[in-house]
């Protein structure tokens, strides 16, 4: 074996097609080339449509539904994937390379215990006896730093959190030892203080057992923590590439520098508000069906043009708020009430006024769009509900709905399916204005989506409430959102309220322990910040959990 081939991997001149609905072929990697040694790390940057997972999916010999490997070479240990036979890449796949995606909640099967999940593929390639998987699983349990490891296993995928089980996502990775790991957006979907956890089990697990990977995320910070070196794509194509810690410090390509200074709108200060609330709850407390208390006397008071954030980790109660408030869970005690006025515990007793006047935009535009209706369908819809509007007066409305949300009229005739990630949120926007609301709440709006787009959306968000007076209610778990956006922020932690006040004094120390957690645990653009922030919370009698110092929530 030459040394060129003792390269874990190496793509050459790649490229990769889509199919549009036309049947014309078109270029979405075009000749890309990258190489990765053993136990090194390359993180894939860029925006949505940029070309990362395309390029992760192909150093495994693979491209998705309509698209294709139309050139280049790929090289994993010396043998060439571009054309080779399924047989061989089924041989290779989980076994020398493995995938860790995005979303682990769909990644697993719900029917089956994760230990089964864990060790399938080893027992099923003939590299380990069923009792050698499942020792080689809990040893991968306690390098990931997953809790009770002897019978972490045990459980089902719904009974874990989703960071413990996009690390379980990782051990079944790791399980057959593979010389490739690719690990697509692992953190996207986690709050701020999960994504440090996983982050530094990924990077520890991943020196332990000399491993190579490609990181691909959005999020350069992020990528900066875990990467050797960082290539940066764009449209398909190598914008820059080196080692991480010259990439932040000193990038060269003007996009790069984009990513590397890219700084959120900024509300303006506004004076403290002298009117009645538009939007209350007062003393709500909430159950799900299991008769689990998942909100416990919240009380949160919205103001007409203002943004109130809601802020907490995943679990905490945000989204859960949210669904009372619109009527979609019932609340068990308290009230809530809309410019005074007691509303419904249940959405189909509102009135269509109040309906139209208390709108929600979702996190994932993929789930909230219908992918069979067109741009026109899916804007028309509220309009004729609540207005009546068919016909060319709805058309009239839905193109001027469109460029008011920035986009151009000719997207009326799309599929959700032909658009990007920004412009499907900005069409979910859209829609929520199509009913000329007066409160919207934004459920995690941005966090899904790429530095760059998200700084878009807020900008957008900000400018239309400028123009229009609305109020939003902005949930989110990124403090760097908060700070461009929020009024007012309310804290929550376990379904509770454990601090709230305006955004200059909440920011400002000193600070609850938890809200002290949230702002320590946004990444910045520095390859040493994670060691820093694990040495500090290591010292720390807090670290790296801060429950004991918060209050124990009622049952």
């Amino acid at each position: 074996m030459t040394a060129a081939d003792a390269k874990v991997l190496r793509i050459a001149d790649l490229h990769v097609e889509a199919q549009d609905s036309q049947g014309q072929w078109h270029g979405i990697v075009k000749g890309v080339s990258l190489e990765l040694d053993r136990g090194e790390v390359l993180g894939l940057i860029g925006e949505s449509g940029a070309g990362k997972s395309t390029i992760g999916l192909a150093a495994m010999g693979y491209a998705r539904g309509g698209c294709r490997i139309a050139g280049g070479s790929i090289v994993a240990n010396g043998q060439e994937l571009a054309g080779a036979d399924r047989d061989e890449l089924r041989r290779l796949r989980g076994v020398r390379m493995a995938y860790v995606a995005q979303s682990a909640a769909a990644a697993f099967n719900p029917a089956h215990r994760i230990d089964r999940q864990i060790c399938e593929v080893p027992v099923s390639h003939g590299l380990m006896s069923a009792e050698q998987a499942l020792a080689t699983a809990k040893r991968l349990y306690r390098r990931l730093r997953l809790p009770d490891p002897e019978h972490f296993g045990r459980r089902f995928p719904h009974q874990v959190s989703g960071g413990q089980l996009q690390r379980a996502m990782t051990a079944m990775a790791m399980i057959c030892k593979p010389d490739l790991i690719v690990f697509d957006e692992p953190t996207t979907a986690l709050d701020v203080t999960t994504q440090i956890e996983v982050l530094a089990a990924i990077r520890e697990a991943m020196r332990g057992e000399g491993m190579a990977a490609l990181y691909i995320s959005h999020d350069l910070a992020v990528v900066a923590q875990v990467a050797d070196r960082i290539m940066v794509l764009r449209h398909g194509k190598l914008v820059e590439a080196g080692p991480a810690e010259r990439i932040l410090r000193e990038p060269a390509e003007p996009y790069t520098r984009e990513l590397v200074n890219v700084r959120r709108a900024m509300a303006p200060e506004k004076p403290e508000p002298a009117t009645p609330p538009q939007l209350e709850a007062r003393h709500v407390t909430a159950s799900y069906g299991n008769g689990i208390r998942v909100l416990r006397d919240v009380s949160i008071e919205l103001h007409r043009g203002t943004t109130l954030a809601i802020v907490g980790e995943s679990g905490s109660g945000k989204s859960t708020l949210a669904r009372v408030l619109t009527g979609l869970l019932p609340w068990e005690a308290g009230e809530c009430l809309l410019d005074g006025r007691p509303l419904a515990k249940r959405l189909k007793r509102r009135s269509k006024s109040e309906l139209r006047r208390l709108q929600m935009i979702y996190q994932m535009p993929d789930i909230a769009l219908n992918p069979r209706q067109t741009v026109r369908e899916i804007l028309g819809r509220p309009l004729e509900f609540y207005f009546g509007q068919r016909g060319a007066e709805q058309l009239r409305k839905v193109e001027g709905l469109l460029e008011m949300v920035e986009l151009p009229r000719d997207l009326v005739r799309r599929l959700p399916g032909e658009l990007s990630g920004g412009q499907k949120q900005r069409v979910c926007i859209a829609r929520a204005l199509a009913a000329e609301p007066e409160i919207v709440i934004c459920d995690e709006i941005t966090s899904a989506l790429d530095p760059l787009v998200a700084d878009g959306i807020l900008k957008l968000l900000l400018r239309i409430q400028n123009e229009s007076g609305l109020s939003y209610l902005f949930i989110t778990h990124d403090l760097a959102t908060v700070k461009a956006i929020a009024d007012e922020i309310v804290v929550m932690y376990r379904g509770e309220i454990v601090q709230r006040g305006a955004k200059r004094q909440l920011l400002s120390p000193p600070w609850h322990p938890y809200t002290e957690l949230l702002l320590s645990s946004v990444p910045e653009m520095d390859v040493r910040w994670l060691d820093r922030l694990l040495a500090a919370r290591e010292v720390s009698s807090t670290a790296p959990e801060p429950a004991a110092s918060l209050p124990a929530p009622r049952p």
